[in-house]
């Protein structure tokens, strides 16, 4: 289990010199409370950047340091994991990325990314997103997990279910059969060239042991036919270079296709985001009469027009949308056609170097027969020493073939193991077995706070939620309370199905203004009924601007507030 002891920084943001420091592991449930601009979140920000090098919020780097001070901007988080206790520290102005197990250094040699990677993925075995999915809920730089992308969803879940090693498998293994592929291609020509090299030795043996003028009648055919040879291989090269030409003139719009795609892509989300804005404001007047301003009644016609004006522009954006929906479908197609073609052209490009080898074996078979042409011509040459000769290339012949059939045997294997490790292998029979059990989670927390609702993730992440009806929704139907619920329950299953894996287990969690912005009282108590089943090695962090109300209902509190232009921590 992970276990965060705590969290200190200093000239970070708001905090100054005398640095801020957080015990983690203290209470069982904490309430953050402060006004705003005091520096709440800072310690979110910390946490984030002392583990993964960026803050939680959308904060340039170099904003980071305190804007007084300027320099000496450092953050430590102290964690035990498996017996062992590790110290990340890191700051800015100077840049500092150390990491200690046990109080000794670990070894810096490598370049800052690999040192990195380390941290990720062979001592927290999670990054960043699956750290702010898990330990994280936030109401401002937080994407819900139902808001992210398909392959960032998969992510998660492969983290958490402790199943990312397979896709590392899966790259290396990719690699390795890259490299098995040019192996056979090498012996494959080298086999061709000592048969090649055989059949000259039978040709010349057979020519010794015939008059000298059937000899050389004998390799003269073998120079007509080997030039031959090389005439047809230089015209299968030219014309596989024009189709290899031609099928590279069909893939030039591959860079504008990608741009298409993530433009596409770009104003989808902009149109999504314009919808959720325009349903906000329909709401607002279907469940207001009333100015909020003003005080003034809204009128009939003023409600007609507004609320019509809305609903034909949530329309017309919703049309576009199933609009953008198409172009990309198509996009994607053409996209999947071009990879086919490129496939095309690397299959083409190995029979080109194919016929390469062959051309430059029959030169050289073509000059050899020339000479033995000319020996011919002068001596009949020692028969015995030419079938020796012959002997030792058959046997090199022999043992080429066995290699390329280990290879090819090699092959099948990788092609086995690499079903095996795609997203429809082994990771989907794991993520099926449990998805059941992710969506019995799910719908139990949902119910637990009186959320009554059947909600189920297929095998590709994507939702279908029922209401006691049968209705069908989606995650973007909901109201902003609503995908509240939703969102905790995900990540209160996220972290249950950790515990279960002793994947990304954790006694920290961390929520930001959540009760602040969309869970009404109802939701407040539910969530916090909630809370006190998580086990005594949970650590809940409840950052809020509703601390009068909330006070009585956490173990511990702390608060930050502005002292001479510098946040600091107060605790009850």
């Amino acid at each position: 289990m992970l276990i965060f002891k705590t969290v200190s920084w200093k000239n970070f943001l708001s905090t100054g010199n005398v640095p801020n420091s957080l015990v983690l592991d203290d209470h069982a449930s904490t309430l953050v409370v402060g006004k705003n601009g005091e520096g709440k979140s800072t310690m979110l920000d910390a946490l984030t950047f002392a583990l993964f090098g960026k803050p939680f919020r959308d904060v340039n780097k170099n904003q980071l340091v305190n804007s007084i001070n300027k320099k000496n901007c450092v953050v430590e988080v102290v964690f035990e994991l498996n017996s062992r206790s590790y110290r990340i520290v890191r700051g800015i102005r100077p840049n500092i990325f150390e990491i200690y197990c046990n109080g000794d250094l670990i070894n810096q040699d490598a370049a800052l990314k690999d040192y990195q990677k380390v941290l990720e993925q062979q001592i927290l075995r999670l990054n960043y997103k699956t750290f702010t999915q898990v330990i994280i809920l936030g109401s401002s730089s937080f994407v819900p997990f139902m808001q992210l992308p398909q392959g960032q969803r998969r992510e998660v879940i492969e983290d958490i279910l402790d199943i990312r090693v397979f896709s590392v498998m899966n790259q290396l293994l990719k690699e390795k059969m890259i490299d098995t592929k040019e192996s056979i291609g090498r012996i494959d020509a080298m086999v061709t060239t000592e048969r090649a090299k055989s059949e000259a030795q039978k040709t010349l043996i057979q020519a010794l042991v015939s008059n000298k003028q059937e000899v050389i009648v004998g390799l003269q055919a073998k120079v007509t036919e080997t030039e031959e040879q090389i005439q047809q291989s230089q015209a299968a090269i030219e014309v596989i270079s024009g189709e290899v030409k031609a099928l590279q003139e069909k893939i030039v719009k591959k860079d504008t296709l990608t741009t298409g795609i993530k433009e596409a892509e770009k104003v989808k989300t902009k149109i999504f985001h314009k919808v959720e804005t325009l349903e906000s404001n329909l709401e607002f007047f279907n469940n207001h009469t009333t100015c909020p301003s003003c005080n003034q009644e809204i009128g009939d016609e003023h409600f007609t027009v507004c609320t019509g004006d809305l609903e034909k522009s949530i329309k017309e954006n919703s049309d576009k949308l199933t609009e953008l929906d198409g172009v990309l479908t198509k996009l994607n197609e053409q996209m999947d056609a071009i990879i086919t073609i490129a496939d095309q052209i690397s299959t083409k490009n190995i029979e080109v170097a194919t016929h390469n080898n062959t051309v430059t074996i029959l030169n050289k078979q073509h000059t050899s027969l020339k000479k033995e042409i000319e020996t011919a011509q002068q001596n009949m040459g020692d028969i015995d020493a030419e079938k020796a000769k012959l002997k030792e290339l058959a046997g090199k012949a022999l043992e080429l073939v066995v290699q390329k059939n280990n290879l090819h045997d090699h092959r099948n294997l990788q092609e086995a193991a690499s079903a095996l490790l795609k997203d429809t292998g082994i990771k989907t029979a794991i993520i099926r077995e449990y998805l059941p059990v992710m969506n019995k989670l799910i719908n139990k927390y949902l119910t637990a706070m009186d959320f009554f609702v059947h909600f189920e993730l297929d095998e590709g992440f994507n939702e279908v939620i029922k209401s006691r009806h049968r209705d069908e929704f989606t995650y973007p139907s909901f109201s902003e309370g609503e995908k509240m619920r939703i969102d905790l329950a995900i990540l209160f299953t996220w972290r249950q199905i950790a515990k279960m894996k002793n994947s990304v287990n954790t006694n920290l969690l961390i929520l930001d203004e959540v009760f602040d912005s969309s869970l009404d009282t109802s939701g407040t108590d539910y969530f916090l009924s909630i809370m006190n089943t998580f086990g005594e090695k949970s650590n809940v962090f409840v950052i809020s601007h509703k601390g009068d109300q909330l006070l009585d209902k956490f173990e511990n509190t702390i608060k930050f507030e502005k002292k001479n232009e510098f946040s600091v921590i107060s605790s009850n």
